[in-house]
């Protein structure tokens, strides 16, 4: 799986902002300063986070965005979910609405074995991993 600019942007745009939102809202521009990005497309990503119930945001000369939930209650897989959208390795192990397999011939196919355990190992770590340990990380 490779992600796009937008789960890794917004990955460490999250963190920036659970690290410097304990004092009040923080600016758009300061979290694009400080992790070189730009302005727009982080309010892009701001965007998508905050649909999602991840952040929220004030208006106004003091406002700003600020993480919805407590950093243990969000995780990597939540966050790359709102930006990404599906986190699945290959299209052909993704669910319809009803929860069947969107791949016509997954009843043939041996190879989706592989990655479905890749994907359930992939969606296992990214959500068992809390923002709260990456401020530990960071922190270190």
């Amino acid at each position: 799986m490779k992600l796009s600019t937008k789960g890794r942007y917004g990955l460490r745009a999250i963190i920036d902002l659970a690290m410097n939102g304990q004092d009040g809202p923080v600016p758009i521009s300061s979290i694009a300063s400080r992790q070189s990005l730009s302005e727009s497309y982080l309010e892009q990503l701001m965007a998508k986070l905050k649909k999602a119930g991840l952040v929220t945001s004030i208006r106004g000369a003091q406002g700003g965005y600020f993480l919805a939930k407590s950093s243990d209650e969000i995780s990597v897989g939540d966050i790359l979910r709102a930006l990404e959208g599906d986190i699945n390795p290959v299209d052909c192990i993704a669910l319809t609405q009803d929860g069947k397999l969107k791949c016509k011939n997954s009843s043939l196919c041996v190879s989706k074995y592989v990655w479905k355990r890749i994907n359930d190992s992939i969606t296992e770590t990214v959500d068992a991993i809390k923002l709260s340990t990456l401020l530990e990380e960071t922190l270190q």
